[in-house]
């Protein structure tokens, strides 16, 4: 479990963190649980004058930082258009990993061995009720097909 302060999550203000300091959330793992439910972000945008679309992208980051070994990736996955746990669980392991070894370069890179491992938690990590109203069994921990964002 990341367990990290609230100014680690890319584009939060110091405004943004006072507030939700406020509100008793002082870290990411914290945010993460306050923002599951498009209801908890609608409460604590109400509570924090934080928009519940900027609250659901800070708890998307968040969960990213749940995926054991991924921290230090992080910026060059968002890179390469892998912004959440969605995304991440249908990605192809052989494929992400090219793509992060050419970002990178080899010396620098997860093991293919590590990348799979991500996306296997991916599946099985809760994922952030989105706002798009798709039944839950379609984000179901269980999903095997890796079929591309919008295609169900």
């Amino acid at each position: 479990m990341a367990m990290k302060t609230l100014e680690y999550l890319r584009g939060i203000s110091p405004e943004d963190c006072r507030r939700l300091r406020a509100q008793g959330i002082r870290h990411t793992n914290q945010l993460l649980h306050a923002t599951t439910l498009e209801i908890d972000r609608r409460r604590l945008s109400e509570r924090t004058g934080i928009s519940p679309e900027r609250l659901l992208e800070f708890g998307r980051q968040c969960a990213m930082l749940e995926i054991s070994g991924m921290e230090r990736f992080i910026p060059v996955i968002r890179r390469l258009g892998i912004t959440n746990l969605k995304i991440l669980k249908r990605a192809d392991p052989q494929q992400l990993h090219d793509q992060i070894v050419d970002a990178v370069g080899l010396a620098g890179a997860p093991s293919l061995e590590m990348v799979d491992y991500w996306i296997s938690q991916a599946r099985t990590c809760d994922t952030l009720e989105e706002p798009d109203g798709a039944p839950a069994q379609w984000e179901s921990p269980a999903l095997l097909s890796r079929e591309p964002e919008g295609i169900r």
